[in-house]
């Protein structure tokens, strides 16, 4: 009888122990309402939709004359200013140095140059669309000294004088303000005289900075170019007739990737917001 009591009281503790099991797997995974017994439903927020993405900065490559550079350093903090997905980004050099890297496939979308015939050449080749090419702006060819120099240089013929012992131009193969001061200096038999004294920059900002240190008494710049520096003054303007009229024609890239915001940019530099800037620092409008 013993035994039998005893094997009872083991299958009641085990039946006990699996009713226990039972109620602890049914309450970890069914929640139920206390009153009602019935599930309750989830109460989880719902998923956040994705919020609209900014637009893509679109950057935009110009290879401009060195002469532009304090006129479209203004101008690119009003463009990028109206247009937060533009970043423009310069590339500033001779027009003859940057017109034989576009021609070598570096990358630009626009072309400013200081000299038409760095842009017909690219028209040539069908880099640049002669219908997306127009002549921007014009400038003078000045003679700089530094600002306290008391040479007395008021006309071309006076650079041949013993106390101007260096003179600066652009290298004229590849600088356009080297080359205009080449064709002036030839039209007053002077260029060849002048050889011994004359020093060359790799463009005209480097002919500026010459003058500026020092390191030539004189030099030929753009108008543009002497405004710029309070460490030189003009001491006179190159007569006019004696060189090419200095234009400046702006161009679209053929091989730009982004052409919708190269030709917005080329259509705003001319407006008259972007031509009052240029003027301000010395350029005149062509009529």
């Amino acid at each position: 009888m013993f035994k039998k009591i005893k094997g009872y009281m083991f299958l009641s503790i085990a039946l006990a122990m699996m009713l226990v099991f039972a109620g602890c797997g049914t309450a970890e995974n069914t929640k139920t309402n206390a009153s009602t017994n019935a599930p309750v439903e989830s109460t989880a927020a719902p998923t956040e939709q994705p919020t609209e993405q900014p637009a893509e900065t679109v950057e935009l490559i110009i290879s401009a004359a060195a002469s532009m550079k304090d006129a479209l350093t203004e101008l690119q903090k009003t463009y990028e200013a109206a247009n937060t997905n533009i970043k423009l980004s310069f590339n500033f050099g001779a027009s003859g140095a940057l017109q034989q890297q576009i021609e070598q496939g570096a990358p630009a979308d626009l072309f400013l140059s200081a000299a038409v015939k760095n842009m017909t050449a690219l028209v040539d080749k069908q880099l640049i669309d002669s219908a997306q090419q127009v002549n921007l702006l014009n400038n003078e060819l000045v003679v700089v000294v530094p600002a306290d120099s008391a040479a007395a240089i008021g006309a071309i013929a006076d650079l041949s004088k013993a106390e101007v012992k260096t003179v600066a131009i652009g290298i004229p193969e590849s600088v356009p303000a080297g080359n205009y001061a080449k064709e002036a200096l030839t039209s007053a038999n002077l260029w060849d005289s002048l050889q011994t004294k004359s020093v060359q920059g790799k463009d005209v900002r480097q002919v500026l900075q010459y003058v500026e240190t020092g390191n030539a008494d004189a030099g030929f710049v753009y108008k543009t170019d002497a405004l710029t520096s309070d460490k030189v003054k003009i001491a006179f303007t190159v007569d006019q007739a004696s060189y090419k009229a200095i234009q400046y024609p702006i161009g679209i890239v053929k091989a730009t990737k982004h052409s919708q915001e190269a030709e917005q940019f080329y259509t705003y530099l001319q407006t008259q917001e972007a031509l009052d800037v240029f003027v301000k620092y010395g350029f005149t409008v062509p009529n």
